[in-house]
């Protein structure tokens, strides 16, 4: 077995989601939050900023942490457990652009409820719904920082 660590992002702008469309060869489709590999040296903050910033082109800064998710996958000749370590983050504005070397094709910002039913994997759609949970309740608070004005 091969244990793998990622971290990734739930990015919002305006009360919207990113995400990614990934088409690898016709056998991989669908939409996913951008994530990706701890490369050494980094942190955990530090990879999943970098990971958002290659996958879509956008420059989000980090609200909180959020929570961990972790499932299985196959490889030839055998099983990789991954966990991925999620955080809330924020962007000051709607523009992205997917990394074509990573084969994403499309990226944009979605409502909520489309995003959720977007969304391929039900780990994500947790993670989605934990996230976009926290940034209402920081809003309601008046903490989120796209609250906050610029003098």
């Amino acid at each position: 077995m091969i244990e793998a660590t990622s971290c990734g992002g739930v990015v919002i702008h305006r009360g919207k989601i990113l995400a990614l469309f990934k088409s690898y060869r016709n056998r991989y489709e669908g939409w996913v939050l951008p994530k990706g590999t701890v490369e050494a040296g980094e942190t955990h903050e530090e990879t999943a900023l970098r990971e958002v910033r290659e996958e879509s082109g956008v420059r989000a800064s980090i609200v909180k942490y959020i929570g961990k998710s972790q499932y299985n996958f196959s490889v030839p000749e055998d099983i990789v457990t991954k966990e991925v370590h999620w955080y809330l983050m924020i962007s000051d504005n709607y523009h992205s652009r997917p990394q074509r070397e990573e084969y994403f094709i499309d990226s944009g910002y979605y409502k909520y409820h489309e995003i959720y039913h977007l969304l391929r994997f039900s780990n994500e759609k947790q993670i989605v719904e934990k996230a976009y949970q926290e940034y209402l309740e920081m809003r309601a608070q008046g903490i989120w920082p796209g609250n906050m004005r610029k003098y």
